[in-house]
């Protein structure tokens, strides 16, 4: 049987630079395609068929020069038979190549950097959450790539809540934590939903960046832009997503804001705030640090030891979005970071991080917004 290994769909991302196949052992040498006019690369997505009874080794081998090389030492990729069930695949590190093997018994293997998160299943996301009772969808407008940067909106309360996901599209993790929010917030059961829907409007946007996410991106739109870097002065040329987002938060005021992400190197879960900002208050700053000293209170895949370094005094980067967003607006802010390799403290050997537990994850800093919402 002949060795097929293809990218050409959703979030595909590969290109093949050769295959050997002894007839009982295949060895293929791939790279990752760059962002469409960026250097960022990182994330890859693609099938491998006809590999039934035979040893196999993949050997991506441009890891070196990628965005964030130290984020492949102590990875482990993601594999799967059926796109649902997503497990850690042996995967080893030397030298600039990432070599992946798979298991034998299947013929149909899908591989990734990280379990993907499909446009098509962004659609049926919207889809069902547009029905739920109290819930408003509204398109904002479209993408360079013409695709439709969805809004859903829901809840009856003055407090002003904004979460939104994958600015980088490659971290297809922040989207399953967006379905795991919205599962909690549309369910009529739910205490923790119930009240926060009677104290704050919820504003969600399930994926920033559609453009990237089907292109296959790491990082960048489809004009190659990081739109976590535009929101100083976004534009509909450069960052129509970040333009429409920001202008939809003009009209509502913002209150509190997570900016939901996914990091390359850090084994472990952590939010990075808006210190620095010129404006700073002594309230959003201890709002912050109660938000996140509870959350790593009531679940062990947070904690508070590693993170990003804090910005000095009025040196924040006002073209990043929490730092923006606290500024323009005075809210608490912040960013929330998942790992592409695992939760160090509580490590999964068999799913590592994973989609699951980015879902628990949205429940949880949900519960924790009930407990200090009549404050913000």
């Amino acid at each position: 049987m002949t060795i097929s290994i293809t990218s050409g769909f959703d979030s595909g991302n590969i290109r093949v630079l050769s295959i050997f196949d002894s007839g009982t052992a295949v060895r293929a040498e791939l790279e990752i395609r760059k962002d469409r006019q960026s250097d960022f690369y990182q994330w890859f997505h693609f099938r491998v068929s006809g590999i039934a009874g035979r040893a196999v080794e993949l050997a991506i081998t441009n890891c070196r020069e990628s965005a964030y090389p130290d984020g492949w030492p102590n990875y482990r990729a993601r594999i799967s038979e059926d796109r649902e069930s997503w497990r850690l695949a042996e995967t080893h590190y030397s030298d600039g190549t990432l070599t992946i093997r798979l298991p034998a018994e299947a013929n149909t293997l899908w591989v990734a950097y990280f379990a993907p998160y499909s446009m098509e299943r962004h659609h049926d996301l919207i889809a069902w959450a547009s029905v739920q009772p109290g819930v408003t969808h509204r398109e904002l407008g479209l993408t360079l790539d013409q695709q439709p940067l969805d809004l859903l909106t829901l809840g009856d309360g003055p407090k002003q809540v904004w979460l939104y996901a994958r600015q980088h599209p490659g971290e297809s993790m922040a989207e399953w934590w967006m379905e795991g929010a919205l599962d909690r917030l549309c369910d009529p059961e739910d205490a923790v939903a119930r009240l926060l829907r009677k104290q704050a409007t919820f504003h969600l946007v399930p994926n920033m960046n559609p453009d990237g996410s089907r292109r296959g991106h790491l990082r960048t739109n489809a004009a190659g832009v990081n739109l976590n870097r535009e929101w100083h002065e976004p534009s509909m040329e450069r960052s129509p997503e970040v333009f429409l987002v920001r202008q939809a938060m003009d009209q509502s005021g913002v209150d509190f804001a997570m900016d939901v992400h996914g990091d390359e190197a850090i084994p472990a879960v952590f939010l990075a705030g808006f210190e620095g900002i010129p404006s700073i208050t002594n309230r959003q700053l201890e709002l912050f640090h109660r938000y996140r000293e509870t959350l790593a209170m009531r679940t062990p895949d947070f904690q508070t030891r590693m993170g990003y370094p804090v910005a000095a005094d009025g040196k924040a980067n006002l073209t990043m979005s929490t730092n923006q967003v606290a500024e323009r607006f005075g809210a608490v802010a912040m960013t929330l970071e998942m790992p592409f390799k695992d939760n160090d403290d509580l490590p999964d050997p068999e799913f590592g991080w994973s989609p699951a537990r980015s879902m628990q994850l949205a429940k949880d800093c949900l519960a924790v917004l009930a407990e200090m919402i009549s404050d913000i």
